[in-house]
């Protein structure tokens, strides 16, 4: 044998070892490689039927809780511009003198009940609220009487105010 032949079964060995190895890897890959059947199925339970409940119960609790946010955010939003509306300036000034207004008409009221010049009865008319008095020797009665008529009597013991 020629050197040239031993070179060529060299190389012809050498293809057939790579061949039997490529062969034995693609044998040991193919037991990995196993195929199925490829089904179609939706993934959305609206169109499968599959946990259908749950998917609408789970869509209706998104649509109440957006809803309930929005109404929640609008009900801040009108909080806090009625605190902001109470809070100006011109607003605490307007309470601060309807307080006095009305604490000085008080006053007023308990001066002719009970002053030195006391009235036994009167009555006076306040933001359509009319109040009337009447006091005797052991009772003051006040009745007040609302604009839609509906009438409400407060008695007080004269004798209970000594001190």
């Amino acid at each position: 044998m020629s050197k040239k032949d031993k070179e060529e079964q060299k190389d012809l060995a050498l293809i057939i070892c790579m061949y039997v190895g490529l062969f034995l890897i693609i044998g040991l890959c193919i037991n990995v490689a196993l195929a199925d059947e490829m089904t179609f199925k939706f993934k959305s339970p609206s169109f499968s039927g599959v946990n259908t409940s749950q998917h609408y119960l789970t869509i209706e609790n998104q649509e109440h809780s957006r809803e309930k946010t929005l109404v929640d955010e609008l009900k801040a939003l009108a909080d806090e511009q009625e605190r902001d509306e109470q809070n100006t300036t011109i607003a605490r000034f307007i309470r601060n003198l309807e307080s006095r207004v009305y604490a000085k008409l008080s006053s007023q009221l308990v001066e002719s009940l009970f002053g030195e010049t006391a009235s036994k009865s009167g009555s006076i008319e306040l933001e359509g609220n009319t109040i009337e008095y009447e006091a005797d020797d052991e009772f003051v009665i006040l009745k007040v009487t609302d604009p839609l008529g509906k009438k409400t009597t407060i008695t007080f013991p004269l004798n209970s105010f000594t001190f």
